[in-house]
């Protein structure tokens, strides 16, 4: 048979080709697996899984998530996305700040010292610009059910007295420490916020609140009046 006339049955002048590159597994394979690595096969709830550990080259790691049920797997799962997700914005950013409401308390400060040095009606809009960056450490204060009024105050008293006295400048990283009650170091603790996050906050949340400000009508509809009222 010849071979040109069954190959020209076979592929017509309007078949389509698709060229594929095929890569050698084993060279890859030699890559990420390295002489050192270890084996072993370990049942895993209802599953018999392969760990492969110590490879030679590797851009993933694999995190084995194990809980009584799905309600708690789905939650821890969920706390280590949020986890993951603050490294990531620290990355990011590439600086930190304190946590426990530190920052908001010493802006706080620091506006309210410049709305007194000024003489115009922008006072009265940067006083309250002040007071609203409470809102985040009395809210804090509130849901670790301790006395908002009296923790603020503290924290108040601290990032003033660090904004004046320059002994005292260390200060500045005091925040709420919410397990015990009190005011502490939270740079010292470990409690600390990505930058890029905390200046988006405020950002975000001055546009909102200029958008509200924006609006100066208001449609409103009221009910009809039945007969005999």
């Amino acid at each position: 048979v010849s071979t040109q006339s069954t190959w020209e049955a076979v592929v017509s002048t309007q078949s389509t080709w698709t060229w594929e590159a095929v890569v050698s597994t084993q060279s890859t394979w030699e890559a990420v697996v390295s002489t050192q690595s270890t084996w072993a096969e370990e049942a895993v709830g209802d599953y018999r899984v392969l760990f492969i550990n110590e490879c030679a080259s590797t851009a993933a790691q694999t995190i084995l998530l194990r809980g009584a049920n799905m309600y708690m797997l789905e939650e821890v799962e969920r706390s280590l996305h949020d986890s993951l997700c603050v490294i990531k914005r620290v990355l990011e950013s590439k600086r930190v700040v304190p946590g426990g409401g530190a920052v908001e308390a010493a802006l706080s400060v620091y506006l309210e010292t410049v709305a007194e040095s000024m003489g115009s009606r922008e006072q009265l809009a940067i006083a309250e610009f002040a007071q609203s960056m409470l809102v985040i450490p009395k809210t804090l204060a509130t849901n670790g059910a301790h006395d908002a009024t009296d923790l603020v105050a503290q924290l108040r008293g601290y990032h003033n007295a660090a904004q004046q006295d320059p002994e005292k400048k260390h200060w500045k990283h005091i925040g709420l420490d919410l397990v015990a009650g009190k005011v502490r170091d939270n740079v010292k603790a470990g409690v600390l916020e990505p930058a890029m996050s905390k200046i988006k906050q405020i950002k975000f949340a001055t546009e909102a609140a200029v958008t509200i400000l924006r609006i100066d009508d208001a449609i409103k509809m009221f009910q009809p009046q039945k007969q005999g009222q």
